[in-house]
């Protein structure tokens, strides 16, 4: 109890990690205060949140790059690293730097020489107030300087033996305090520092240790409490050994450091070692200087003398006058599930009930009632906008205010993929916002192409923004055209620098259609966009995008961070039409808890930032900012609109509109009202009603024009940006709440000279530039009357997308199936630009002779690709590269016949598409759902890593791959030298050689007997399983292709 443990800690933290050793799932965001607006002691470590990469540089990918990730760390003195000499050996390394207690008492026994450790206490007499605290870390500095004069290489920061006299400092505290002493006396790398802490239990706790200076640490009181679990009846039989039992802990924790790391693109534990990538959020500028220099808090907060009061009350409730434990019953919490006496949420049972309640009934009176109590707890401090008051003057006559009707067109729902919802919960929100003009969005999950049309009562179950996200489910041509706005996801607010993730309970046959992937199978996305590693690579596919579908917007969505708003100006010059700043708080369907509650910022800080950077450069007029996070009332949307966003997005507000009770069990396929699950018995629970969401809307919209009039605003426009209209509350007495200061988001930037607070210009994409229109202009007709036509270009590296504008336009006139094969063939000669024959459609054939920059094929959707040296080359093709990185990335049909070699990260989440190439780098086929890849030549490293389906056949003469092969989800198996898949393959290597003349193809078929016998085949094991599922008796190569689209065909008719 002294050290905050809760009822929730042990029981949906510390319990799952120790039985499965991974880190727990959570969904549906985080909607409990800031530590510093909490009423309850916080650890410090929940002032701290994690940073992130988005745009200007790419995450780590921690799950299927893990060759590149170390988690060992050397303890000891650092010798000078432009000296070689034998004193950089005294170090002693260990794997795993969370150490179980057996583990750190060898490291304080040892003899190696080099070595030396000394145990400094943090404990200290809870006597004079804040100040013994102070003196305390003093203490232990000035012995942590002495310990390294007498020689010491391992400096040990202890809390044990705390009794009813004693509290502890903060190891967080302990150790950054430590730390930058150290460094100001210029010996912190005369030693290592470990952590010996009841305190750390979960992922965060741990990796904000190690980012402000710890080498390794030892969570005691984690291990005991996992014995004591254990040793109830209630657990006995579910928690494994208590040796294995810690291990998995350790595995889970070491693991999730790993993850958090990895979301700024940091693979070493060494290297994550006081890097401080964290931003606090309602610390002291004094506590930060003195005690975590460098770590940017940008609105004040609590000092040593409110962490002290926390710990007072701690040890108050664990200890009595006579150092008896008062109450063995430690906290129930709160934090994870809503519980009468436990933390406050946004979301309340009582809350949800009116909101239902207004909505399906119609009931403004109802309604506004919600929006009181909503208001009401919000009053009691849970986020930062609670914190500010509206300024009401100059008050205007409510009619002369925007209409409602065009006020709501400004809503969106938010990502929400099907998937994570049900069909039906998906479709009734795409219904509502049709009806009223707003934007409801698929998330990263794809759609039904059968919902592009629509229905006989004129309802549209279309969503208006179609994602695009990392893993490009469901990312047809078709998809594309089909919507107004197309939204590029660049990080989601519940967790930022992951992928997102859906478990295999919830990939249904229906799902796996529309995301063109194997039901059953778990699917995480890559973390990054493997086409986007800078700002230049993001402006490239905006490009990309805009050239199929030149009437969209094209959005991107970022998560609020310090500094987002220098990415959002770099979005605004890549031609970004919408920016979206997203909040920590927004819902997820399924994510680590550790990122829920511990990654990104609130909104109002990313929002502020973003609106005041873009016009102090010039650039607001250009783009327009959307905000989303738990934003539910008119009065977080007037904030929303006088901190800078045009457009909004309800989503969690949406869900509870329909019918969603917060269970927070979306990831568990287990929801009770048929919202977030894909059983189809639950499904049938759902009773939610575009009418309700509408509803929702028309309320917010009508209450938020009563706000405009009473601040004198005719238009939403008028309000954009005008924090002279807010200002911060006066009458908080709350002893952390009234420390934070609220001025950097009330800052009015100065406007250029003819510009705008809000977007009132069209980017220029420069579409017109595009080497599609002269096709089209020459064969409109043909193209037009489906025609046949063929033709010879000349192309230069600047021509860029080539393929994109003419396979939309076709698209849009003809649909899904696009055109009779080869109906359009186009010789290209020279030298393609970036993302040559990107989402290209059935019935266009291009052939180029020469070569291919970067993303050759993105999202090729049915077309045909071949590429083959110039005719007057000289060089070996086999031996040459031909095409650049990230080739065919998310294709989902088509073929590709390439002669030549490729780069990087070939068909990564192909899904459908049929390819041929003579060799790749490194990460080939990675995530792969789909289709078939032939290796005609070497790969590299990582091959099939997070390959669910499809298969992959690879030349391998020198009998070299397996090296290079990740079997985590594949096997390595060979072909059977007479079977039906045998002449299947030598079918696509035929085809290869036919349109390009490869030599080594013909080499290949002309000696076939003795060939197939030097093909390696790689096939993921659930997709094999699943397969046999379905059709057993089908075990030929093409029985089993046909199985695969009988489900498709079944779930097109039936479901």
């Amino acid at each position: 109890m002294v050290f905050g443990y809760s009822q929730e800690d042990l029981q949906f933290l510390i319990k799952p990690m120790a039985v499965t050793a991974h880190q727990p799932q959570g969904s549906m965001g985080n909607d409990t205060p800031l530590a510093v607006l909490s009423d309850k002691p916080q650890n410090l470590f929940a002032y701290f949140k994690q940073d992130f990469a988005q745009v200007s540089n790419p995450p780590l990918d921690a799950i299927r790059e893990k060759l590149v990730t170390q988690r060992s760390v050397p303890l000891g003195r650092r010798a000078n690293i432009f000296n070689e000499t034998s004193e950089h050996c005294k170090t002693l390394r260990i794997d795993h730097p969370i150490l179980t207690n057996d583990e750190l008492e060898t490291i304080i026994s040892s003899t190696i020489n080099g070595v030396k450790t000394v145990s400094i206490s943090t404990n200290f007499k809870l006597s004079t107030g804040e100040s013994s605290l102070y003196y305390a870390i003093e203490k232990i500095q000035q012995q942590a300087e002495e310990a390294i004069k007498n020689g010491c290489t391992v400096i040990i920061l202890s809390d044990r033996e705390i009794d009813g006299n004693h509290s502890f400092i903060p190891s967080l505290l302990a150790v950054g305090a430590v730390h930058h002493y150290l460094i100001r006396k210029r010996i912190r790398a005369q030693a290592d520092i470990i952590i010996e802490s009841g305190e750390p239990r979960e992922v965060h706790h741990f990796a904000t240790l190690f980012g402000y200076g710890a080498s390794a640490i030892n969570p005691y009181l984690a291990y005991e409490s996992i014995k004591g679990l254990r040793a109830t009846s209630k657990f006995k039989n579910e928690i494994p050994s208590n040796k294995n039992s810690e291990l998995n802990f350790r595995e889970a924790i070491e693991e999730g450091i790993i993850k958090t790391m990895a979301k700024m693109g940091i693979s070493t534990i060494q290297s994550y070692t006081g890097a401080q990538i964290f931003e606090a959020l309602g610390l002291s500028k004094k506590l930060i200087e003195k005690y975590f220099t460098w770590t940017v808090s940008r609105i004040g907060g609590i000092g040593l003398k409110e962490i002290y009061k926390d710990l007072l009350l701690w040890h108050s409730n664990a200890y009595a006058k006579d150092n008896i434990p008062s109450n063995l019953k430690l906290d129930i919490g709160g934090l994870y599930l809503w519980r009468s006496n436990g933390e406050r949420h946004m979301w309340k049972p009582e809350t949800i009930s009116l909101l239902q309640d207004s909505t399906k009934r119609n009931d403004k009176k109802t309604f506004d009632i919600f929006e009181k109590e909503s208001d009401i707890e919000g009053s009691k401090h849970i986020s930062i906008r609670n914190m500010l008051d509206l300024i009401y003057d100059d008050p205007i006559p409510l009619e002369s205010v925007e209409p409602v009707i065009e006020i709501v067109k400004r809503f969106a729902t938010g990502a929400i993929s099907l998937g994570s919802i049900s069909r039906e919960a998906h479709e009734t929100l795409a219904v509502a916002t049709n009806r009223i003009n707003a934007r409801s969005n698929t998330g990263e999950g794809g759609e039904d192409p059968n919902r592009f049309y629509i229905d006989e009562n004129g309802d549209s179950k279309s969503s208006a923004v179609k994602q695009v996200a990392s893993g490009r489910f469901g990312v047809t041509t078709n998809y594309l055209v089909n919507a107004k706005d197309i939204q590029i996801k660049m990080a989601q607010g519940a967790k930022p620098g992951e992928g997102g993730e859906i478990p295999g309970r919830k990939i249904s046959d229906y799902i796996a259609y529309i995301r063109k992937t194997t039901p059953g199978v778990e699917l995480i996305s890559p973390p990054p966009h493997h086409d986007i590693y800078s700002i230049e690579d993001l402006a490239q596919l905006i490009h990309d995008l805009k050239n199929v579908n030149t009437g969209a917007r094209i959005h991107v969505k970022l998560v609020s961070v310090a500094g987002v708003g220098i990415i959002a100006a770099g979005v605004a010059k890549g031609k970004g039409d919408v920016v979206l700043i997203s909040g920590d708080s927004g819902g997820t369907g399924a994510s680590p808890l550790s990122s829920i509650r511990h990654a990104g910022l609130p909104w109002e800080l990313g929002l502020a930032e973003t609106h005041q950077v873009l016009v102090a450069n010039g650039l607001r007029d250009r783009i327009i900012v959307q905000t989303d996070g738990q934003i539910k009332t008119s009065k977080d949307i007037a904030i929303a609109a006088l901190l800078g966003a045009e457009e909004w997005g309800v989503a969690t507000g949406a869900l509870v509109a329909m019918g969603c009770i917060m269970l927070r069990k979306c990831h568990l396929n287990t929801c009770s009202v048929g919202v977030a699950t894909q059983d189809p018995e639950l499904r049938k629970l759902f009773k939610g009603t575009p009418e309700s969401v509408i509803n929702y809307f028309m309320f917010l919209a009508e209450n938020l024009r009563v706000h405009m009039s009473k601040m004198g605003f005719k238009t939403v426009n008028e309000m954009i940006g005008r924090v002279d209209k807010l200002s911060q509350r006066k009458d908080i007495k709350h002893w952390k709440a009234n420390t934070l200061d609220l001025s950097p988001l009330l800052l009015k930037p100065k406007i250029l000279q003819n510009d705008h607070t809000f977007c009132c210009k069209d980017q220029d994409h420069e579409i017109e530039k595009a080497l599609d229109n002269s096709i089209i202009n020459k064969f409109k007709k043909e193209i037009d009357s489906n025609s046949s036509f063929s033709t010879t270009i000349k192309i230069k590296n600047t021509n860029r997308t080539v393929g994109s504008i003419l396979s939309g336009y076709i698209t849009k006139k003809f649909g899904e199936t696009g055109l009779i094969d080869d109906s359009i063939k186009i010789d290209f000669e020279g030298s393609a630009g970036q993302s040559f024959g990107a989402w290209l459609i059935k019935g266009i054939t291009f052939k180029l002779f020469g070569d291919s920059n970067d993303y050759f094929g993105k999202g090729l959707s049915g077309g045909r690709l071949i590429i083959t040296p110039d005719t007057k080359s000289t060089f070996i093709a086999e031996k040459n590269v031909i095409i650049g990185n990230v080739a065919l990335y998310g294709s989902t049909g088509g073929e590709a016949y390439i002669r030549g070699v490729g780069g990087e990260r070939f068909c990564v989440r192909n899904s459908a598409a049929i390819a041929v190439i003579e060799g790749i780098g490194d990460h080939g086929c990675e995530y792969m759902t789909g289709g078939k890849v032939v290796i005609l030549g070497e790969t590299g490293r990582n091959f099939a890593a997070g390959m669910s389906g499809g298969i992959a056949y690879i030349w391998d003469p020198e009998n070299n791959f397996k090296k290079n092969f990740n079997g985590e989800l594949c096997d390595l198996l060979n072909v059977e030298k007479k079977s039906t898949e045998s002449k299947e393959l030598k079918k696509i290597i035929e085809r290869h050689y036919f349109y390009t003349k490869s030599s080594v193809a013909k080499n290949i078929v002309n000696d076939w007997d003795i060939s197939i016998e030097k093909f390696k085949k790689v096939l993921p094991r659930e997709y094999a399983k699943i397969i046999d599922t379905i059709e057993g008796d089908q075990e030929t190569f093409s029985g089993k292709s046909k199985s695969i689209s009988k489900i498709n065909q079944k779930v097109k008719t039936n479901e």
